[in-house]
């Protein structure tokens, strides 16, 4: 016989992990490696998107915004429907709607067309990632966190490499159609593998059961959620770190290391690469130390920003031209935002119970896409005001640090507070749980 533990702590025991869990969730983590391939496929278009459909740069940034718009107002609907439906049904979902995209892409011939697709692709691209994290957390024990955390995201970003070594090269041979249409064929193998192969969790160990939607379910798990500082200063470090290697790479990184700094497009990709690789290996440098030391989450994530802020700063204010081992050195440097914006899931995760996960999971994946979605409107504006001054549009990227810098300081605290109150009630209610 088992004690009912207090009122907001949880028992809860862990799944084994092994190399079924390995499999089960590796499937998961391709459906998230081909969303990142057609999320930045845009990345190494833009200039060839200008031409196609005769737009500005402030048109140019509606396709990332519409794009990043969607995924952001998605994430808690999708952390909701990840809780009560489960990973699986989830997941097809998105790859459904995300190859749909990428196929519609390929084919418009009008920019209203290619919008449409970008948003539909947008909507299945917001249903992957909490589902991977919900599918790492069901599959593997809970001090496994942030390791599975980081190399699901590792992973995931190895999109990019297509994106910039593949993507970009057979764009260059065979044009708009047949490069967005034969990546497209990549979604529909992979929705053909999770509708054979993917589990929701290992038999034995089912999630507690959620209630129906009626009876105000969705407004209980938003407001518990978003009720504990865990998940408020995971949003803001997801908020703060993401974005700028993320606007980068999405969309302005190509232009603006071609136009403002006068590389050829060869060039600007290998440095696109670069911030690739240096995610790689940053995340998984990241989610060993975390795993190791978890009071190094916070600092991680505070000197990553202020790495971030350091080096674009230089970059901006150097005479003409930066140097080629700036620019690299910039590359380097924002290929750790995306492991540091992982930190935030860190947070929320041991402030959250299990069912509970895909809804702070949500919130906080809303943070990072939000700043983005936020810049690359910024950048595009600032550009057609001022004749393609990147200087003056990238700027814009200060203010978001600042703010969000604000907040995590500000939550730091409760959150920590928050967190050793529950490692202290778990002890207690370990020691005292009749056998």
């Amino acid at each position: 016989m088992t004690a009912a533990p207090p009122h907001g702590i949880a028992v809860h025991t862990d799944p084994p992990g092994g190399r079924r869990a390995v499999a089960v969730w590796g499937l998961g983590v391709a459906v998230y490696f081909v969303a990142i391939t057609y999320r930045t496929s845009l990345g190494v278009a833009g200039l060839d998107a200008t031409e196609r459909f005769d737009i500005n740069a402030s048109a140019l940034s509606a396709f990332s915004i519409l794009q990043l718009l969607v995924y952001a107002g998605m994430q808690i609907p999708v952390g909701l429907l990840v809780d009560r439906l489960g990973t699986k049904k989830v997941l097809t979902l998105g790859v459904l709607l995300f190859t749909a995209g990428q196929f519609g892409f390929a084919f418009a011939d009008s920019y209203a067309a290619a919008l449409a697709c970008r948003g539909l692709l947008g909507c299945g691209d917001a249903m992957t990632f909490i589902s991977v994290l919900r599918l790492g957390a069901r599959w593997f024990p809970a001090k496994r966190g942030p390791i599975v955390g980081q190399v699901a995201g590792l992973i995931g970003v190895a999109g990019n490499l297509v994106t910039t070594l593949v993507l970009a090269r057979l764009l260059g041979s065979f044009g708009w159609t047949p490069t967005f249409a034969g990546s497209a064929l990549g979604g529909v193998l992979i929705l053909v593998l999770v509708l054979l192969f993917l589990k929701d969790h290992p038999k034995g160990y089912a999630p507690a059961s959620v209630p129906h939607l009626e009876g105000g379910y969705v407004r209980r798990q938003i407001q518990r959620a978003w009720r504990e500082p865990g998940t408020r200063l995971g949003m803001w470090v997801h908020f703060t770190a993401q974005f700028p290697g993320m606007v980068f790479l999405l969309l302005w990184g190509m232009p603006f290391l071609v136009e403002a700094q006068g590389l050829s497009r060869p060039a600007a990709g290998e440095l696109l690469t670069l911030v690739v690789l240096s995610t790689m290996v940053v995340g998984m440098v990241y989610g060993q130390v975390i795993a190791r030391h978890h009071t190094a989450r916070a600092p991680l994530a505070l000197g990553t920003v202020a790495a971030t802020a350091a080096v674009w700063a230089t970059v901006l204010v150097w005479p003409g031209q930066a140097p080629m081992w700036l620019l690299v050195t910039l590359c380097a440097v924002l290929g750790a935002c995306g492991p540091a914006s992982m930190i935030g899931f860190d947070f929320a995760r041991p402030a959250n119970p299990p069912e509970r996960q895909g809804t702070a999971s949500g919130i906080v994946n809303m943070g990072g896409f939000t700043a983005s979605m936020t810049t690359l409107l910024a950048v595009g504006v600032l550009l057609d005001l001022t004749g393609g001054n990147f200087r003056i549009a990238f700027a814009s990227v200060f203010v978001l640090e600042a703010l969000g810098v604000t907040q995590i300081l500000r939550l730091r605290p409760r959150a920590h507070r928050r967190e050793n109150e529950r490692v202290v009630a778990s002890r207690v209610e370990a020691v005292h749980v009749p056998v």
